[in-house]
């Protein structure tokens, strides 16, 4: 007889009683482990006891920033839920540790496609999201001489698009008909040029430095 699978534990951190209700029934019926509260102060004295927090951004008393700062000690994984993106707080929320920033207006599976990005160790950075970063970035951070696009290959380009649209590598070895392995010896290769050390680095970059199109 196999082992049962440990319920992924969940705290869904919100002021909004309606959204924890609905969002709360939906997580459940997904198979996670789910507890709700309604502010920061309580979901950095529970954070410990999860494996994935979704906190929303804008809250009274202890923001979702506030709550970043208090969160960055534990091994959690926090992904930020907000009704609007302000690219000056989603950036502040990547720098403060968050794995990911999602739209509450999202798609429910796609929300639930984050969770399994962020428990994987990737960060959740959609198309969209990561042209919202580079505008904020670009009037606050310089190109490093790391950052020169040039050295990098065709088939590196490829990859860095593929990265930046959101594709994880299982994705980019189907469209470009290679191994996983191969994949992931391009990026090695592309972190060490370009000197980044995440997929959302090397996001931010490509988007800033014109090695994609982001139209």
């Amino acid at each position: 007889m196999t082992a049962t699978r440990k319920a992924v534990r969940v705290l869904l951190v919100d002021d909004d009683d309606a959204f924890r209700r609905v969002m709360s029934g939906e997580l459940a019926r997904r198979g996670y482990a789910v507890s709700a509260v309604a502010s920061g102060a309580a979901a950095v004295t529970q954070g410990a006891e999860a494996d994935v927090i979704l906190l929303d951004l804008n809250m009274p008393r202890v923001t979702g920033l506030q709550g970043l700062q208090e969160l960055a000690a534990l091994p959690v994984r926090v992904l930020v839920l907000t009704a609007a993106v302000d690219s000056a707080d989603v950036v502040r929320a990547y720098e403060l540790g968050a794995r990911g920033v999602v739209l509450k207006e999202s798609a429910t599976e796609m929300l639930f496609e984050s969770i399994r990005s962020v428990l994987a160790g990737q960060y959740w950075a959609g198309r969209q999201t990561v042209g919202d970063l580079v505008a904020a970035l670009r009037g606050l951070r310089s190109p490093t001489p790391q950052a020169a696009a040039r050295g990098l290959t065709p088939r590196e380009r490829e990859i860095i698009s593929a990265v930046a649209s959101g594709c994880g590598n299982g994705e980019i070895a189907r469209k470009l008909a290679i191994s996983e392995h191969t994949v992931k010896h391009h990026l090695t290769n592309i972190f060490d040029k370009l000197g980044v050390s995440t997929r959302l680095e090397l996001a931010l970059l490509a988007v800033a430095q014109g090695l994609v199109d982001t139209d």
